[in-house]
């Protein structure tokens, strides 16, 4: 008899960054046991940090109560070692934006994960379809794009690369549900839906700040107030990571070879000077003053 989505119960996670604590966070507190893998003990001990603080401030909000908070931290392990993920019924990658290190990843995942086990990447932008096939099982293998921050946002996109079976997709579509999120299903295309229209945007916004169209703060503001946005282009891409945004621009522009994508001469400049975004505390904005973020230019 096939398995079916309840008998995943366990999921493994590969990545301690913003987007590995943010899901383990949540797959945690919606009851399945969570293990996070990082080669670097400090990013495991910081992104515990993290999800206490986020599950803290969850309690204090009334979302969450101190019994259940204990009860998923409870659930939530921490290795350096991907081997510690053999028993793993679903393992969800949220490594760096790089296709190279992801692939060397899956091959490392394939090699110790049960048979049974389905295999997903956090990928933002890169072919579910070639990530799938440096494994022995690509129809196990899946998409699960979660946004950032993960506790708070609550779309999750599934993308099927060409060999995904349909009981892959069924299963890891009510691991997605009992996680509390709303799905959006994309094609194994460029970018899925929301990059690809999302980060264009925010790449105009970069160039509309290199041709001194205005300045960092007039843009945001426009956007804020003149399209709704609850938050402008550039104090986004901070968010985001300026380097990530870079990966998927790129992306777009290599896979889809239209010049429209071409990422920004001034968006790629700040990510060569380490001006990262909100991460490394100064991206189009400075973080050095938390509460009150100043551009930087």
């Amino acid at each position: 008899m096939a398995k079916t989505s309840t008998d995943i119960k366990s999921i493994g996670i590969i990545g301690a960054g913003q987007m590995g604590n943010g899901i383990a966070h949540v797959a945690a507190q919606s009851g399945f046991e969570v293990t996070m893998v990082d080669v670097n003990p400090a990013s495991l001990e910081k992104a515990l940090a993290t999800i206490a603080k986020n599950m803290d401030r969850q309690v204090q909000k009334g979302g969450l109560t101190e019994a259940d908070k204990k009860a998923a931290e409870s659930r939530l392990h921490t290795s350096i070692k991907v081997a510690d993920l053999e028993k793993c019924d679903l393992i969800i990658e949220a490594a760096t934006e790089n296709e190279e290190i992801k692939k060397k990843i899956f091959r490392e995942v394939d090699a110790i994960a049960q048979k049974s086990c389905l295999i997903a990447s956090n990928t933002s932008s890169i072919s579910i379809t070639r990530l799938a096939a440096v494994t022995s099982r690509p129809e196990k293998f899946i998409g699960l794009h979660f946004m950032n921050p993960v506790p708070m946002m609550a779309l999750v996109e599934i993308i099927r690369g060409l060999a995904t079976s349909q009981e892959t997709y069924e299963r890891v579509l009510e691991v997605a549900e009992k996680m509390g999120k709303t799905v959006a299903t994309s094609e194994d295309v460029p970018g899925f839906i929301v990059n690809r229209l999302l980060l264009p945007m925010l790449n105009e916004a970069c160039y509309a700040l290199q041709e001194g169209v205005a300045d960092v703060r007039s843009i945001d503001t426009a956007m804020k107030l003149g399209a709704g946005h609850p938050m402008g282009p550039l104090q986004l891409a901070d968010f985001i990571g300026l380097d990530t945004c870079v990966a998927i621009m790129r992306v777009l522009h290599n896979e889809l070879g239209d010049s429209k994508y071409r990422p920004s001469p001034l968006l790629v400049k700040f990510v060569d000077a380490g001006w990262l975004g909100k991460k490394s505390g100064r991206g189009f904005y400075d973080y050095s003053d938390p509460a009150n973020p100043k551009p930087s230019r």
